[in-house]
């Protein structure tokens, strides 16, 4: 019997001797395989319920295993599992009683980062209604086009966003959309203050006949995305996808211990299902209103903050921000974000101490995606055996100035070996669906890539050309299509040039992204041409963007040509202009810098051009 005991042992240590050598990962694909079922067995019990478990459901059985447990801590404010619920059911019962929301209304959250946001959405949700996450950075015409897009029926906002609000109020009066702010008092006519009404309703809890005819397919949430082209798109969120994406924080290990540390804006995927997964596992989230270089390892240690989320161009910041004595002086075990380069990478680590850093790959809209469990720097997740059979995603050959697929004679597209470069797309099926967006059905066309591989296949075309090494890393290497990403926000470039087009000395506009070394993403730049007798005003056009975009998708740079080119297909030509960049050594063009000191746009010098290289002058 020692014998064969002896034999075994022996076997196995051979086997994991084998596996290390062969399978460098293999206990580790095994777990994250054993997680996404986890997530698909738990999701699918959950839904088959009825009425099916949705994240309120969640929120509600964690209310009673963690009532007084904080939920979020905020400034020096502290707000239980119980706070929050309570809140929640003194707005539901005002946004049903005196509001008059019916099941299945949207309601618009125009609100910067703050615990209300949470409340805001479990209020809602316990009536049946969908919550709108509006970015409060958009202004006018795209701000009333995300209200009609997901047909908003009220807008909540505060004060502090009058001059937005104001400025479109005539045209939500005749669309019907009401407004009210989330206030004592309103600075604003026509503008209704709803805070003492909440403070003096019930904080009872709701019934759950409010919500009666919820299911797996209602939406849960409508988040605004830039996609790849035009204006932003409402992205359907429904209750199954939902509880999904709260999952992530499960497969990255958080527990319900844990403290974390969340500086994103809500209105986006990452922040609000970062605090959702908060929820699910029972943990606390910080929050922050803005995120502040300054203040964020102070935070962290003042909270004990133990897990932080990120996107790339935060994790930038804190490294060129000033070395301190106690950089490494925290709690911090984990960082779950996306979009970090590998020379911030290797610094952070470097700097900070070693923090387990989850690079983590998807979209908003998308239907699968990828988590480098591995650690492994660089890359934006690990594939596997398991998941390729759990995730049907392949990688194509992409014609980058045709801005298509590449097809062979019979009209197929062409996979790409590992090792080279493709455009990600996958497979929809009643496992994966697409939701895609509210309104325009046309958008959600557009994401759907159709007989790729065969006859009658349809897969969801992710807008990303990625990577996959021979080890199974998967690395990120550019968009396509028009949109680019700068200070961790999708820029849709034909919203850019409708906005810049409007301009009375603007005859025709290309807007596209060129790379800054040191700087994540792209920086905007718009290649323009004049109308016959007019020439550049910098300080008219700096007046015109700060009116109409959000800061981070104004140009940048300014490059004025007599002639646009355009494809045979009459698309813009954005290659030659995107490897060209800003360098006015290169550039015969009249070229110019957005110089926000001076309010104007300014000539371009080699001066101004080193100055940036070297990280003298800000983005």
């Amino acid at each position: 019997m020692l014998g064969l005991y002896t034999a075994v042992l022996g076997l196995l240590i051979l086997l994991s001797l084998m596996g290390k050598f062969f399978f460098p990962y293999f206990w580790l694909d095994l777990e994250n395989f054993i997680g996404y079922l986890a997530m698909g067995y738990r999701c699918h019990k959950y839904m088959k319920r009825t009425p099916p478990i949705t994240l309120l459901e969640i929120f509600l059985a964690r209310v009673k295993k963690y009532s007084d447990k904080p939920l979020i801590l905020y400034e020096d404010e502290v707000y239980s599992y119980r706070d929050i619920d309570r809140y929640s059911n003194q707005i539901a019962r005002v946004l049903k009683d005196y509001v008059g929301l019916k099941e299945e209304d949207i309601v618009a959250v125009f609100l910067k980062t703050t615990p209300t946001y949470l409340s805001l959405f479990l209020g809602v949700a316990k009536i049946g209604c969908t919550m709108a996450c509006i970015n409060y950075n958009i202004r006018l015409k795209s701000l009333i086009h995300v209200l009609k897009s997901c047909n908003a029926k009220v807008l909540l906002s505060t004060p502090d966003l009058k001059d937005a609000i104001e400025d479109i109020l005539p045209i939500l009066n005749d669309e019907g959309i009401r407004v009210f702010y989330l206030s004592d008092d309103s600075p604003t006519e026509g503008v209704e203050p709803l805070l003492k009404r909440i403070k003096l309703s019930s904080a009872e809890s709701v019934p759950v006949s409010f919500r009666a005819n919820v299911t797996p397919k209602s939406t849960c949430l409508y988040i605004f995305t830039s996609g790849t082209t035009g204006l932003p798109k409402a992205a359907v969120i429904s209750q199954k996808k939902a509880l999904m994406g709260s999952y992530l924080f499960r497969l990255t290990g958080v527990n319900n211990k844990d403290i974390v540390y969340t500086p994103l804006p809500l209105y986006h995927s990452a922040g609000f299902l970062g605090l959702m997964g908060s929820v699910d596992m029972g943990a606390t989230c910080v929050l922050r209103s803005k995120f502040s270089v300054s203040h964020y390892w102070d935070d962290c240690r003042r909270y004990n903050v133990t897990v932080i989320q990120y996107v790339g161009e935060l994790m930038r910041y804190l490294c060129n921000a000033p070395k301190r004595d106690n950089d490494r002086d925290h709690k911090v075990k984990k960082a779950i974000g996306n979009g970090m380069r590998i020379e911030v990478w290797k610094e952070f680590l470097n700097r900070f101490g070693p923090i387990k850093i989850c690079e983590v790959y998807g979209a908003t809209e998308g239907i699968s995606g990828f988590i480098n469990y591995v650690g492994k720097v660089g890359a934006v997740g690990k594939s596997n055996f398991f998941i390729k059979k759990l995730f049907n995603f392949t990688f194509i050959q992409y014609d980058v100035d045709a801005d298509q697929p590449v097809r062979d004679e019979k009209g197929f597209c062409i996979p790409v070996p590992a090792g080279q470069t493709g455009l990600m797309v996958v497979k929809i099926s009643n496992t994966l669906p697409f939701e895609g967006y509210a309104g325009d059905y046309g958008n959600t066309e557009r994401k759907i890539l159709r007989n790729v591989l065969k006859d009658g296949d349809s897969y969801f075309n992710t807008g990303d050309l990625l990577m996959e090494d021979h080890e199974g890393f998967i690395y990120f290497h550019d968009r396509v299509g028009d949109t680019f990403r700068w200070k961790g926000e999708n820029v849709a470039t034909t919203e850019v040039e409708m906005t810049l087009a409007a301009s009375d000395i603007i005859e025709e506009v290309n807007v596209y992204g060129v790379p800054v070394a040191g700087h994540e993403g792209k920086v905007g730049m718009a290649a323009i041409r004049l109308k016959d007798g007019c020439s550049f005003d910098g300080k008219k056009l700096f007046i015109h963007t700060k009116d109409y975009l959000p800061s981070y998708a104004i140009p940048r740079f300014i490059r004025i040509k007599e002639k646009l080119e355009i494809t045979g297909s009459f698309k813009q030509c954005k290659g030659p202009l995107v490897r060209d960049g800003f360098n006015p050594a290169i550039i015969s063009d009249p070229l110019f810098f957005l110089d926000d000191s001076e309010k104007n746009y300014i000539p371009m010098t080699e001066e101004i051009y080193r100055s940036i290289l070297e990280k003298k002058r800000k983005l």
